[in-house]
């Protein structure tokens, strides 16, 4: 069977806060407007990653125990739809993982609530008494084109036939050449690169039912009812993907319209 894969950001999509900011927001409102201008700096593509990676990190020093709060505060703060539409998607044959240049320790605790397995992040290192020592550079993801390595690895190691990457930023844009569709999030961060350059751009988590939905709608329909399936995969999307509940495909030759949201199909005959 075919292996689809989804690969989520983290920070600003999953989750409404940017963890490295908070971090830096817990030294004061001057570092904190400090980590927040390198952030952004990033993820609209102006700055390399590597370029503030560790700058941002020797400035805050975060102890461990700063970083497992923030792993509290991903939960408190998680994008709405998100737990129902993973559960649906990955329902529908999707394998999901989260792809971040956040931190792995603060990661995980949100990938368990929302039922992910997989987390490629950045692992932060702390001495005995829980004082900062660093962080492993030789994760991928805390330098430029690092979620491109990753993607790659993860659909060699999935062999996946098909793979999108969702998030708010410059480095999820960056996937678009290891990726078959770069989904842009915009529910916390407008991020004019991200806007013009993905593949599709939507607000809200619950909309990539619409977007990659159909292939799992087509994937359970054919289950029902195989003729309705062939004709699922060969119909042509009529609007655009945005803020769409369902996707209204019109079937050729037979003057019907098929509303898939998700995984359930309605027959509808003109009225």
């Amino acid at each position: 069977m075919a292996t689809k894969l989804l690969l989520l950001d983290c920070d600003s999509t999953l989750s409404s806060i940017e963890g490295i900011d908070e971090l830096g927001r817990l030294r004061g409102p001057e570092t904190f407007k400090a980590v927040e201008d390198m952030t952004n700096a990033a993820m609209d593509g102006g700055t390399p990653m590597e370029a503030i990676f560790a700058k941002r990190l020797d400035i805050i020093k975060p102890t461990k125990a700063e970083l497992e709060a923030i792993g509290a505060k991903y939960i408190a703060t998680v994008e709405p739809t998100a737990k129902a539409t993973l559960d649906q998607l990955r329902t529908a044959g999707w394998k999901i993982a989260i792809v971040s240049g956040g931190f792995t320790q603060a990661i995980l605790p949100l990938a368990a609530y929302l039922g992910i397995d997989r987390v490629e992040a950045v692992i932060l290192r702390f001495n005995a008494d829980g004082s900062y020592a660093g962080f492993d550079e030789s994760c991928p993801t805390c330098r430029s084109k690092g979620k491109n390595v990753v993607a790659r690895r993860l659909r060699a190691e999935h062999q996946a036939t098909h793979v999108v990457m969702v998030g708010d930023g410059a480095s999820d844009l960056e996937v678009k050449g290891d990726a078959d569709k770069v989904i842009g999030f915009g529910r916390y961060a407008v991020r004019a690169k991200v806007k013009a350059g993905a593949d599709v751009f939507i607000m809200s988590l619950d909309q990539l039912v619409g977007v990659v939905g159909w292939e799992a709608g087509s994937h359970r329909c054919k289950g029902a009812n195989r003729r309705l399936g062939r004709l699922c995969k060969r119909a042509k999307v009529r609007g655009n993907h945005f803020g769409w509940q369902g996707i209204k495909f019109l079937i050729p030759g037979l003057g019907r319209r098929v509303s898939a949201s998700g995984v359930r199909v309605q027959v509808q005959t003109p009225g």
